[in-house]
C-alpha cells in the first residue's frame, strides 16, 4: 500500500473514457509537465535553465539570478518543503501572484510535485480580482511577493485571510515580507523538514490527467471564468506551438509575457520544457530593457505585440543601437499583424514572425513558418486544420477539427470568402469552466468550443482563416482581458451615474482602451478623474480603468433590456471621425 493510498482522489480534468481514447490516439503523450523538468535536470544538470528579469532588484528588491537546471531544482524542492512544511497537501488550490521569475517557475513546479494546483493571477489585479478568486477556487493559500514597486503585495493578500474559509497561509518571497507571511525562497529548510516533503513527493502518483491549473479569462460574464487544465492538454498546446516555435536545447527563449495563462504558458514556459533551452524573464515590459536582454543572453527566439515589431521596425535608431542578430523566431499575437511588418522583419532582418492566435480555453492556431512561407500571407492567415487535402507541419492539424459556424442562420461555412463563427475541437480543448464561474456552456451540441471569433474562410482551397471580429463583448488591452460587464457594475454604484456602459476603443499600441460611456444621475456631472477613483477604491486592476469618458443622454438596449455595446461602440467611433 503506498503512502498516499488513503488521501482524497486526485483532482482530474477529463473522464477516464476520453483520456483512455486520447492516449490510444497519440492524441496526449504519457507524460507530465514534471517528467519533462525532471528530465533535463538528469541531462543537463550543469547547463543554464532559467534567469531573472535583469531589472529584478528595482521590482521586489530581489537580487537578480541565473540557475542551472540542477539548482533550478534544488530551488524547487526548498519551496516544496516549506510548502509543505505549512499544511500544502495533495489537491489543495494555492494561488499565485509572482511577477516573471525564476522563483515563479520553481512556485509552479514545486506545487506540481506536491500534487498541489496553482491558480496564476497577473500581478496587475488586486484585491478585487484576488478575493473573487480565492473565494471561487477554496484556494487555502497564496503564494506571492513581499513587495512589487510601490504595492505591499504580501501585506494586501494577509488582509484576505480570515475573510474566507480555508484561506489559512500566505508565503511570501523576499526581501520585505511582513510579519504574519511565511518566507520563502532562499530560507533554510531543517533536513527532516525536507526528507518528509522529499518522501511525500516520491510517492506521489502522477497521471497526464491530474489538473495542475485553474487560470482566468473574462468573457460576457460580469466576473472572471475558471479554467481547469491538466497536463495533457496543456502538453498537447505546448508541443503545438513548438512545430512553429522549434526550439531546441541551444535556444534562449525571453519571455516578457506574464507566465499567467495561455499567452506566456503556450509560448514561452511549455516550449521551454519541451526544447529544454534556456528561458530568461521579463517583466514588466520595458523595452531598454527587454532589448539589453536580447543582446546580453544572445535571445534565439522571443514573444511580443504586433505594435512593437512595427515600433521598432519604424525607429532605426532605438534597434540599431542593440544587437538583435540573435533572433530567429518572434511569436506574435493579440492583434492583426500588418504584412509589410512581417516581411520587412523577415526579408532585411531574417527574423520569423509565428502567427499565433489562441485562447485560454483551447484554441491554438499558428502560422508556421513551414506552413506558410510567404510572410505577408502569415501576417494575416492561419491554417484551416478542417482543409485535410493539405499536409500541415503542425501536428495539431491531424487530431484538430475547424468548423465556421454562421452566427446568424447556425450554417456551417463552406465557401471561399464566406464568415463564420470559429468551432474547434480537439487535445488542446478544456474540459469546462470551473463551477460557478461560467453562466453557460462554451460547447456546442457536437461538443466543439465556441470561440466567439468571426474568421473569413480564405485561399484558393478554403485552406486558410482570416481574422475578421469578435463576437464576444471582452474588450482586449494590451493582451489583457476586460469584461466590460464587471467594470460596468462596480461604476453603477457611483452617485453621479445613471447608466453606464464600457466598450473598447481602438489604441495604436495597446490595441484597444476602455472607454466608460455614461448617462449621469440627474443633475449629476461626472468626470473620467471620479470614475477612475471610484474603481481604485474599489482595488481594481489599473487595466481595466476607463482612460475616456463619454456623457450621452441614453444608452440603446435590445427588447428585453440588453445593452448594445456593439452599437455604442460604432456610434462612438463615427462620432470621432
Amino acid at each position: 500500500m503506498s503512502q498516499l493510498s488513503t488521501t482524497r482522489s486526485r483532482r482530474r480534468c477529463h473522464p477516464a473514457d476520453k483520456v483512455a481514447d486520447h492516449l490510444a490516439r497519440g492524441l496526449w503523450r504519457p507524460e507530465t509537465v514534471t517528467d519533462l523538468f525532471a528530465s533535463w535536470v538528469e541531462r543537463r544538470p550543469d547547463r543554464t535553465a532559467t534567469t531573472d528579469p535583469s531589472n529584478l532588484g528595482d521590482l521586489t528588491g530581489a537580487a537578480p539570478r541565473s540557475l542551472t537546471w540542477r539548482e533550478l531544482d534544488d530551488h524547487v524542492r526548498q519551496i516544496a518543503a516549506v510548502l509543505f512544511a505549512h499544511g500544502i497537501r495533495t489537491n489543495d488550490v494555492v494561488a499565485v501572484q509572482v511577477p516573471n521569475s525564476v522563483s515563479l517557475v520553481a512556485t509552479y513546479l514545486a506545487l506540481w510535485r506536491l500534487g498541489a494546483v496553482a491558480t496564476p493571477m497577473p500581478t496587475s489585479y488586486r484585491r478585487h480580482e484576488l478575493s473573487g478568486i480565492v473565494a471561487a477556487t477554496k484556494a487555502v493559500a497564496v503564494v506571492t511577493v513581499g513587495r512589487l514597486g510601490d504595492r505591499e503585495f504580501a501585506a494586501d493578500a494577509l488582509g484576505l485571510v480570515g475573510e474566507h474559509d480555508g484561506l489559512r497561509t500566505v508565503f511570501a518571497f523576499g526581501p520585505h515580507v511582513p510579519d504574519g507571511a511565511v518566507e520563502i525562497g532562499d530560507v533554510p529548510v531543517p533536513a527532516e523538514q525536507a526528507a518528509e516533503a522529499d518522501a511525500r513527493a516520491a510517492g506521489l502518483e502522477h497521471t497526464v490527467n491530474d489538473e495542475i491549473t485553474i487560470c482566468w479569462t473574462s468573457g460576457t460574464e460580469s466576473a472572471p471564468k475558471g479554467i481547469p487544465r491538466c497536463h495533457a492538454d496543456w502538453l498537447a498546446v505546448g508541443y503545438g506551438v513548438q512545430d512553429a516555435m522549434e526550439t531546441d536545447e541551444d535556444s534562449v527563449l525571453l519571455n516578457p509575457f506574464p507566465l499567467v495563462n495561455m499567452a506566456g504558458f503556450a509560448a514561452a514556459l511549455l516550449p521551454w520544457l519541451i526544447g529544454g533551452g534556456h528561458l530568461v524573464h521579463h517583466h514588466p515590459l520595458d523595452i531598454g530593457v527587454y532589448l539589453a536582454q536580447i543582446q546580453q543572453h544572445r535571445a534565439t527566439h522571443t514573444i511580443t505585440a504586433p505594435a512593437i515589431l512595427t515600433m521598432l521596425l519604424q525607429n532605426d535608431k532605438l534597434r540599431n543601437t542593440f544587437d538583435l542578430s540573435s533572433l530567429q523566431r518572434v511569436g506574435a499575437g493579440g492583434a492583426p499583424l500588418a504584412p509589410s511588418v512581417v516581411a520587412a522583419w523577415q526579408n532585411d532582418h531574417g527574423i520569423e514572425v509565428i502567427n499565433f492566435f489562441g485562447s485560454n480555453e483551447g484554441l491554438c492556431l499558428l502560422g508556421a513558418p513551414n506552413d506558410i512561407p510567404d510572410p505577408e500571407l502569415r501576417a494575416e492567415h492561419l491554417p484551416n486544420y478542417a482543409a485535410r487535402e493539405k499536409e500541415w507541419v503542425a501536428h495539431l492539424a491531424r487530431h484538430t477539427e475547424v468548423k465556421l459556424v454562421d452566427p446568424e442562420t447556425g450554417e456551417i461555412v463552406t465557401s471561399t470568402g464566406g464568415r463564420g463563427e470559429l468551432r474547434l475541437k480537439g487535445p488542446t480543448v478544456f474540459a469546462g469552466y470551473l463551477e460557478g464561474t461560467a453562466a453557460s456552456s462554451p460547447f456546442d451540441e457536437d461538443g466543439f468550443l465556441c470561440s466567439g471569433d468571426v474568421f473569413e474562410l480564405c485561399g484558393e482551397n478554403g485552406e486558410y482563416l482570416r481574422f475578421v471580429d469578435r463576437i464576444k463583448e471582452i474588450i482586449i488591452r494590451g493582451g489583457m482581458n476586460i469584461a466590460p460587464a464587471e467594470v460596468e457594475g462596480l461604476l453603477q454604484e457611483h452617485p453621479a451615474v445613471a447608466e453606464v456602459a464600457v466598450v473598447g476603443v481602438p489604441d495604436e499600441v495597446l490595441g484597444e482602451k476602455c472607454c466608460a460611456v455614461v448617462v449621469p444621475a440627474e443633475g449629476a456631472n461626472p468626470t473620467l478623474e471620479d470614475l477612475v477613483e471610484h474603481l481604485r477604491r474599489h482595488d481594481v486592476a489599473s487595466f481595466k480603468l476607463p482612460e475616456q469618458l463619454r456623457i450621452v443622454d441614453t444608452l440603446p438596449r435590445n427588447a428585453v433590456g440588453k445593452l448594445l455595446r456593439r452599437h455604442i461602440r460604432t456610434e462612438l467611433l463615427e462620432t470621432e471621425r
